[in-house]
């Protein structure tokens, strides 16, 4: 008897660790998925038709500018994470304090025209998915908007990032069509040696992509969102996980759909257009099929779709709200105090909705928005970088060596966007 005290203190203490280790490892599902589902709706119906457009027209050789974006997607957005948890104020509240109204209202006012502008996108798609099966946008188009605003009226943040996560995860469904055409890994690895860098539609399509891949909602997004979860500094380290997590997965679903159709149209002489959801389809359904082309599209193009309405909603309301310094969280039910959020929030569904119904044909709109996003890139990456510096304390800012390599690639991203607007404004 005298020797088994020693033996149940050590059970005890083994009992007490494996019960911390346990805590920890379901800890991290508690912080993580602001970083997912913002990546997720990254991968929206623009992004995916551009990186199909991409490796129809350049085959393997996009592969190396989408592996680039990786680490310029993921340092803009991890500086969101640490502007949220340590200030606990969205980006356009901080920009409202720091350099005056005027320019929160700038930001907030193309934020908006953006975010209006991505939603009509966003409902072109579920439309063109409805269309691959026959069914009217009349039908899909309302219903997408009705489950939108329903589940941001859930009362819970947490319950609208699950949704939205479960949602943007069929689009990982694309991953069968690769598997279904089995690209040439040879030729991958001499396109990734490859770069045609002499010609101005490669550039061009490059360009398109740093657009496609680095929005500016999603700046906003993120930082209202570690807000709306109340995560504390203690959080950063895992919140970064979840934002690196969540960009190879955004990165590795454009690469699939590069790869895709550069192992099957970009080894053809065709020079189909891939502009629509039915495009994609159609140029898929030789190689794998009419039917499993129309379904592995089809999930992609809807999930990215939803989400990123839900992402865009979200940030376009937090951006504005923030400015006019009202209530702002999906946490707190509608009531008198929330009521112009909800209110914003759902009128931005309700007129993307309306405006796809009105005309399904938007293509002026859709260049309009091209040129907003690239004018508005600039402006939302120069504010995150300003604000990172001046409000954060000295042991959460950037240090060193890690700051400059930050600073010149996010210079690179907003000259691409300067870069695009010319081009775009020309073919307009």
């Amino acid at each position: 008897m005298v020797h088994l005290q020693p033996n149940i203190e050590k059970v005890h203490i083994s009992g007490e660790k494996n019960l911390l280790k346990k805590s920890a490892n379901y800890h991290w599902l508690k912080i993580w998925g602001p970083g997912l589902i913002v990546m997720l709706a990254d991968t929206d119906a623009g992004c995916l038709i551009t990186a199909a457009q991409s490796g129809a027209q350049w085959g393997y050789t996009m592969i190396l500018p989408q592996l680039l974006l990786i680490p310029v997607l993921y340092m803009a957005q991890e500086m969101t994470v640490r502007l949220g948890i340590v200030t606990h104020k969205g980006h356009g509240e901080l920009i409202r304090e720091n350099f005056g109204t005027g320019w929160a209202w700038l930001s907030a006012g193309t934020l908006a025209v953006s975010a209006i502008g991505a939603l009509l996108t966003e409902f072109i798609g579920v439309a063109g998915v409805g269309e691959l099966f026959g069914i009217s946008k009349w039908i899909t188009v309302p219903i997408a908007t009705i489950l939108l605003v329903g589940i941001a009226f859930s009362g819970s943040y947490r319950r609208v990032e699950r949704a939205g996560i479960g949602i943007g995860l069929a689009e990982l469904a694309f991953i069968i069509a690769v598997i279904m055409i089995r690209p040439n890994l040879s030729q991958m690895v001499q396109g990734l040696m490859t770069i045609p860098w002499r010609h101005s539609s490669y550039i061009y399509l490059v360009a398109a992509n740093v657009g496609a891949v680095i929005m500016p909602w999603m700046i906003f997004y993120q930082q209202g969102a570690v807000i709306d979860k109340n995560l504390n500094a203690d959080s950063i380290k895992k919140e970064r996980q979840d934002t690196f997590v969540g960009t190879l997965v955004t990165q590795g679903i454009m690469l699939v759909f590069v790869i895709a159709f550069a192992a099957t149209l970009g080894t053809s002489s065709s020079s189909e257009s891939l502009s629509s959801v039915g495009d994609l389809a159609g140029g898929l359904a030789p190689f794998i099929g009419s039917m499993p082309a129309k379904i592995l599209i089809g999930a992609s193009i809807l999930g990215g779709s939803l989400v990123a309405a839900l992402v865009v909603a979200l940030a376009g309301t937090w951006g504005i709200t923030e400015v006019l310094n009202w209530k702002h969280s999906l946490n707190e039910p509608l009531n008198r105090k929330t009521a112009g959020f909800y209110i914003m929030y759902t009128l931005a569904h309700v007129i993307g909705a309306v405006l796809v119904l009105a005309n399904f044909e938007l293509v002026n709109m859709a260049v309009a928005v091209e040129v907003m996003n690239a004018l508005l890139l600039p402006i939302v990456l120069g504010f995150l970088l300003a604000l990172e510096a001046k409000v954060l304390p000295k042991k959460y800012c950037m240090q060193g060596m890690y700051k400059w390599i930050v600073t010149t690639l996010c210079v690179v991203v907003m000259v691409f966007g300067i870069y695009m607007i010319g081009p775009i404004a020309h073919l307009w």
